[in-house]
């Protein structure tokens, strides 16, 4: 398990995400992913910041 979320992740769970957590969520989980950034969806979801 490597804790990362892929493009691959975010499209299978795309209606989830928006019903749960909304529509600025799911584009901020699809700019991660298509940018290739290192970052956990918690990180995206409750947009923390590195420390």
């Amino acid at each position: 398990m490597r804790g990362v979320i892929t493009l691959r992740d975010v499209m299978a769970n795309v209606g989830l995400v928006r019903r749960e957590f909304g529509s600025l969520c799911v584009v901020r989980c699809l700019l991660a992913a298509l940018s290739r950034r290192r970052t956990t969806f918690l990180e995206v979801a409750l947009r923390l910041k590195d420390s």
